[in-house]
């Protein structure tokens, strides 16, 4: 609770609150347990902030306890799923909704993923994904998209799809990029996860700059100096 409020001072303008985690190979948790974990804070956090709350679940009764308790908006890292109960959740809520892609779930995702063309396989999922959301009764207005770095692919499909970004921002709907702390960063630079900020600077940098519109990111304040500064360069280039 207190560092919701510290990164809302920070200059976080969404709070993503998740019971489960989705690293590679993490065990997943129970239903019963991920609300036991996320309920209380966010009970306590919607009569806190002002800003929309974003609750990081695939259990769709998990998502419909968060939405009936003032989140607004679903993070779903299994929109690769099958069936269609959390969207009539999402749907009935006239919730936001967090459409990232992953290969596999987070027990499989790293083990060998593969791609014959990574860019080009993700805008076809997020087309088809739209569509199936559409079948559902989510309007494109309430979807977000995620190319899930880290979720199922190499440090090389990690670099060609944040090369790529402006394939996904030019599908009409904002991009949401989480990069910060992620061990392709690691892999590439060799730097432990508290030393990856510069790293994670860059491609939020990046990333505005061909039009994503989210950063998720763990150091707020230092993200959204990185932001403004850029925002600020370009649009100066605009006029």
């Amino acid at each position: 609770m207190a560092h919701a409020l510290e990164l809302v001072e920070q200059g976080a303008e969404i709070i993503d609150i998740g019971g489960e985690s989705s690293r590679p190979r993490a065990a997943p948790v129970t239903e019963a347990e991920e609300l036991r974990r996320v309920m209380p804070v966010l009970e306590q956090l919607a009569g806190r902030v002002k800003v929309p709350i974003s609750i990081d679940t695939t259990k769709p009764r998990v998502a419909r306890a968060a939405l009936e308790t003032g989140a607004s908006i679903v993070n779903d890292v299994a929109a690769n799923r099958s069936d269609d109960a959390m969207w009539q959740v999402v749907a009935a809520a006239r919730a936001g909704y967090v459409c990232l892609h992953m290969q596999g779930t987070p027990q499989t995702m790293q083990a060998k993923p593969h791609y014959a063309n990574v860019t080009r396989e993700i805008t076809e999922f997020f087309l088809e994904r739209l569509q199936r959301l559409r079948d559902c009764g989510i309007v494109p207005e309430q979807t977000i998209l995620d190319p899930g770095i880290g979720f199922g692919k190499t440090l090389e499909h990690n670099l060609e799809l944040l090369g790529a970004l402006r394939s996904f921002t030019a599908l009409g709907r904002p991009v949401l990029l989480g990069v910060s702390r992620k061990s392709f960063m690691g892999e590439l630079l060799g730097a432990a996860p508290a030393g990856r900020m510069p790293a994670a600077l860059s491609c939020a940098v990046l990333a505005i700059e061909a039009g994503v519109q989210l950063i998720r990111a763990h150091e707020v304040g230092a993200t959204v100096q990185a932001i403004r500064m850029a925002e600020a360069v370009l649009a100066k280039r605009a006029e």
